[in-house]
């Protein structure tokens, strides 16, 4: 079936040809799914926050894609820095919990004990904390009151 306003695409994976600019360093794909990243994606939030600032301050700056193509490299990077990290002293427990978030609709109340094993484990291995943004300060994270049932 075609999709109307694409009839000359032919469903198939479509990569752009067009080399990146030479001023620019390579950088790998993350090469993850949806899944992994949402496991890691607070302590990739805590640990890139400032990369993650510049980028969106760049995109604020000029909407144009190549003017920040810089600084979405060292996002990536760092996201690749954190998830090896992960793998390397936790890996039981992050594919424990992105395995739960993957077959549980990416539910993560459904998925709260291998979260605190994983949030344990990267405690004891790097003293990494969740932290929700914008939570209450004076009350507990909602992954450390919930009833664990899962």
């Amino acid at each position: 079936m075609v999709n109307p306003g694409y009839k000359n695409f032919k469903g198939e994976d479509w990569v752009d040809p067009t080399p990146p600019p030479a001023h620019l360093p390579l950088v790998d794909e993350v090469g993850s799914t949806g899944a992994p990243l949402k496991s890691a994606s607070f302590f990739i939030g805590t640990l890139c926050k400032e990369y993650n600032e510049d980028f969106m301050l760049c995109k604020n700056e000029n909407r144009n894609p190549e003017h920040c193509l810089l600084e979405g490299r060292k996002v990536t990077r760092c996201a690749i820095d954190a998830l090896q990290k992960i793998q390397s002293k936790c890996q039981d427990e992050f594919r424990a919990h992105w395995k739960c978030l993957d077959g549980k609709n990416q539910d993560l109340g459904r998925c709260r004990n291998p979260e605190k094993g994983l949030n344990e484990c990267l405690f004891t291995a790097f003293g990494w904390k969740k932290d929700l943004p914008g939570a209450p300060t004076n009350k507990p994270q909602i992954h450390e009151r919930t009833p664990l049932t899962s």
